[in-house]
């Protein structure tokens, strides 16, 4: 069986659960294709995991100030060329294709009445529950922006059909350093993270920036900035005590399964990251910080709440990845769903 893997390449927590998921479908020899769209190929890195990919404009929004810019998302956006690039994707090679939440492979699949298998954490909103909490518009995005014809939606808990998430194996021994804080707020001003951070001197901060070219100092010697790495993220994580981002499904899942001292500032007009926000916040696995300042960061510094769940999860990669190996049949599919521990 050869297939299609389309990723959503917006946020870099699609790509990371991706790249965690090539390392098991390698594992057992799945004869598998890339596919990534969403941001311009001069922005990804750490992407030899994908192989020799192919790359599509896609779709994708622009933010400013940690908010969604719907004007700047519609003019960037080239639906004329989205549509193009799905009429001409060529599926013929292909027996499936599964996406990560990306809409060219999912529409070529849908056009070309192609099995397509949906991986992620948008997914989970097609679920009873979760669906009714979602205006019209919401629904609309979940159910036309990348469609499956199946799909496996990820959550923190067990619910309805929901499965564990897939999240990277941190098997470093790193000690953890007390007052040390890990800084991911990829859609944030970055002028404006620093200027809340510069008073809290008794804290260590790691910023990780798509703004910062390279790693070195930020305005004062109690912040480091560093560019966007994998590897650089998984040495500053594993000895942080604190993790402050933005409310993506992947970071969320790396903290909790790290027991960090977690919060999260979501994304203003990004629906998802909205809805992570709040069920986070009422399941009480994380603070939310509405507005990045001095204060409300000192205040989720000197709360010293962490999360309230024990997330171990089980090595869902390894057992999707071997899932796919044996046919992805819509029956076993189901046991996917009790591996929860």
């Amino acid at each position: 069986m050869r297939i299609l893997f389309g990723i959503q390449g917006t946020g870099n927590g699609h790509l990371s659960r991706c790249h965690t998921l090539s390392k098991w479908l390698n594992h057992y020899a799945v004869d598998v294709d890339y596919l990534i769209s969403g941001r311009e190929p001069s922005h990804l890195f750490d992407m030899s995991a994908f192989g020799d990919y192919q790359w599509r404009q896609g779709l994708s929004f622009a933010t400013q100030n940690g908010r969604v810019d719907y004007l700047n998302s519609y003019r960037r956006n080239s639906f004329k060329q989205f549509w193009s690039d799905v009429k001409t994707l060529d599926l013929s090679a292909y027996d499936l294709v599964l996406t990560d939440y990306e809409p060219v492979t999912a529409w070529a699949a849908k056009r070309a009445h192609k099995p397509c298998i949906g991986i992620g954490r948008q997914y989970a909103f097609k679920e009873p529950s979760l669906y009714a909490k979602l205006t019209l518009l919401q629904r609309g995005l979940i159910d036309y922006f990348a469609p499956a014809t199946r799909w496996l939606g990820m959550h923190w808990q067990p619910l309805d059909n929901c499965i564990a998430p897939i999240v990277r194996e941190h098997q470093s021994e790193r000690e953890i350093s007390q007052r040390h804080v890990l800084v991911y707020l990829p859609f944030e001003n970055l002028e404006q993270v620093v200027d809340a951070l510069i008073p809290l001197k008794s804290y260590q901060f790691s910023v990780f920036h798509p703004s910062i070219q390279q790693t070195d100092n930020l305005d004062a010697p109690h912040i480091f900035g560093f560019p966007p790495s994998r590897e650089s993220f998984k040495r500053q994580f594993e000895s942080a005590e604190y993790v402050l981002a933005n409310a993506g499904f992947e970071t969320s899942c790396e903290a909790l399964q790290g027991e960090k001292k977690f919060a999260v500032k979501p994304l203003r007009g990004q629906f998802e990251q909205h809805w992570n926000a709040k069920l986070l916040s009422d399941s009480h696995l994380a603070q939310v910080i509405e507005e990045i300042s001095e204060d409300s960061v000192q205040a989720w510094l000197a709360s010293h709440q962490s999360s309230s769940l024990n997330c171990q999860w089980p090595n869902m990669a390894d057992n999707i990845a071997f899932w796919i190996k044996q046919g992805a049949e819509g029956s076993a599919q189901n046991n996917l769903t009790k591996l929860w521990r």
